[in-house]
């Protein structure tokens, strides 16, 4: 299991875990929810039966009544959370509590209502008419009175907490993996640029002495084909110090045809590839004007091209083909080699990911930055069958200037 399945399984298992304390805080929130439901429903199961006996000991007259009568009115008058309306079979309201009334209530009247007090009253019954809140009262058999409530605020806002703290734990796994990613981008990209810096300084010195002893052997009578060839690996190595010491800078850009990046690349690279391996190249019709540094692009195409290579394990072929779709210049590299895995398509991109024995697997990953950051273009695996082969494609914004 490489880096990047760790930590696939690391991301996937915090996920996990995360779902199940959220799902735990809303398990716990819903009972809280639930039995302080039922104690409101219990609440005003009291009210109601208060009620009824205040209806009752209406009827009598003696002291004793009066104050039963005085007790059920302290215990309706106690609700100072839980809204409440009281109708009677008609749907007429009798008595209003705990509502936010549009219209302030005469405290000498309080049961008389505006018209726009009224108004949002019936408006309310009508919603909870069509909730389970509701207690039906028998005064007697004739006379039947309903006790319609709404939930307190305490039982509204307890309800809404879990998918409040929903919101800030996924706000917070949001931001927290947002920073950590950037960090470690940033912390990438310094190794890049560092990397890529002391390469290109540590090749400098023998390159510039191994072009004095090319002058030296061609002093000494050396036989010139020989010093050529010779000649030819040592600007390659110059070339590659090159390639180095442009990345953590910004390169300069160039208006050039890509076909002829393209053409010299795959020319290059068909006299140093297995003669099992048929390599061929169809270029576009049209001038592929592109902004590029070609130093770099060159170094793009080479990677494809190797990587097509071992993929192929010797043997096979690669078609690279250029075109235009309007905006843009594409490039496609496929091989028939062993394909790519979908799951591992996209993370082929990733440092250190290598299906070589051998390798650092920095030459993709190398390959899209150069694409995207320098280039402003976008390279990706457009199509891959294990056992079938892989395509490469890159895309670039085609220039307005002219070549």
């Amino acid at each position: 299991m490489n880096i990047y399945e760790v930590r696939r399984f690391g991301v996937v298992t915090f996920l996990l875990v995360s779902l199940g304390l959220v799902a735990f805080f809303i398990y716990v929130s819903n009972n809280l929810v639930r039995d302080l439901a039922e104690q409101e429903r219990e609440r005003m199961q009291i009210w109601a039966d208060a009620t009824k006996q205040i209806a009752d000991l209406g009827q009598y007259d003696d002291a004793s009544s009066a104050e039963n009568i005085e007790f059920l009115f302290s215990i309706i008058e106690r609700n100072h959370t839980i809204p409440v309306l009281l109708t009677d079979d008609d749907g007429n309201i009798l008595l209003h509590r705990n509502f936010d009334l549009p219209e302030e209530v005469d405290p000498s009247a309080p049961y008389f209502l505006s018209v726009a007090n009224d108004q949002f009253l019936h408006r309310r019954l009508a919603t909870l008419r069509n909730s389970q809140n509701v207690i039906h009262i028998i005064i007697t058999p004739d006379n039947l009175q309903h006790l319609y409530y709404d939930d307190s605020k305490l039982l509204k806002r307890l309800s809404y907490y879990p998918y409040i703290q929903l919101g800030v734990m996924l706000v917070f796994i949001f931001v927290v993996y947002f920073a950590v990613n950037s960090t470690r981008r940033a912390e990438q990209n310094k190794v890049w640029v560092g990397l890529s810096k002391e390469t290109a300084h540590q090749l400098g010195t023998p390159i510039s002495s191994l072009m004095a002893w090319m002058e030296l052997l061609r002093t000494m009578g050396v036989d010139e084909d020989t010093v050529a060839e010779m000649d030819k690996d040592v600007n390659r190595l110059s070339t590659i110090a090159s390639r180095f010491s442009k990345i953590g800078s910004r390169p300069q850009m160039e208006v050039e045809n890509l076909n002829d990046i393209v053409a010299h690349a795959a020319s290059y690279m068909s006299t140093r590839i297995s003669s099992r391996i048929d390599l061929t190249v169809s270029l576009s019709d049209k001038a592929l004007p592109v902004r590029l540094s070609a130093p770099l692009l060159e170094w793009v195409m080479e990677n494809l091209i190797k990587n097509a290579v071992d993929a192929m394990e010797g043997s096979g072929k690669i078609d690279i083909v250029t075109l235009s779709d309007g905006k843009r210049a594409v490039v496609n590299v496929t091989d028939t080699g062993k394909g790519i895995a979908r799951k591992h398509q996209k993370t082929v991109f990733n440092p250190g990911y290598t299906t070589k024995k051998r390798g650092w697997g920095l030459g993709l990953t190398l390959a899209k930055r150069i694409i995207e950051q320098y280039h402003l273009g976008k390279i990706f695996v457009s199509w891959s069958e294990p056992g079938e082969g892989t395509r490469f494609t890159i895309t670039m914004p085609l220039s307005d200037g002219n070549v």
